[in-house]
């Protein structure tokens, strides 16, 4: 099982994905938004998005887990 952690601190913008997606590697599954800028958060391999951590809303520090890939 693969963890996408966050890269940076910052506010959850969008969840792009839900438990049970199918994902490819390099697709974005987080948006985060940080001093009026919008990072996205991609997966670095294929897979099935297993568990989701945050949502929308939520604060987020750098390296904290956003989704799980299995």
């Amino acid at each position: 099982m693969a963890k996408v952690e966050a890269g940076m601190a910052g506010n959850v913008w969008k969840v792009l994905v839900k438990e049970g997606d199918q994902v490819e590697a390099g697709q974005e599954v987080v948006i985060l938004e940080s001093m009026k800028m919008e990072i996205p958060v991609s997966v670095e391999e294929g897979g099935t998005i297993a568990k989701v951590y945050v949502q929308e809303g939520d604060f987020v520090n750098d390296s904290d887990t956003i989704v799980d890939v299995e």
